[in-house]
């Protein structure tokens, strides 16, 4: 807005603020931006969910692609990382291990997407990809 708009605004709307001094608007500006917001709020929570989303889907891949059981998230590798994080790291392993889900169903349905999201990639580079097939006949 235009200092003179701006200074007419002020008078008609708010005339009684028209005698305070810039300090106190630049309070009134620094209190805006420093509220708190949705944003802010969850910014620190929704950084460590994402971290353990990513970790239950980086174990899911590496589960699937050892071909054991998928129970062997729960049985084995949850066990392993809360001790590592005990023992080495010197940290209580309870507020990360509950952040990485990893059950038979959770892995399971981590693994199906992976493999449908690889599928519709592969489908979608065929179809818009020239190429040619070699058969031996023999």
């Amino acid at each position: 807005m235009k200092p003179s708009k701006l200074q007419d605004h002020l008078r008609r709307c708010h005339p009684d603020k028209t005698e305070k001094d810039l300090k106190y608007f630049q309070t009134l500006k620094d209190k805006f931006q420093k509220r708190p917001t949705l944003d802010r709020m969850f910014a620190s929570t929704s950084q460590r969910n994402d971290d353990g989303l990513r970790a239950s889907y980086n174990i899911s891949l590496l589960i699937a692609k050892s071909g054991k059981p998928h129970t062997i998230g729960e049985k084995l590798i949850l066990p392993a990382v809360e001790e590592v994080l005990k023992t080495v790291l010197h940290k209580p392993a309870s507020d990360i291990i509950k952040r990485i889900p990893l059950s038979n169903n959770t892995v399971e349905r981590r693994i199906d997407e992976m493999s449908s999201d690889i599928g519709s990639f592969l489908c979608n580079y065929l179809q818009t990809t020239h190429f040619s097939i070699q058969v031996n006949f023999t």
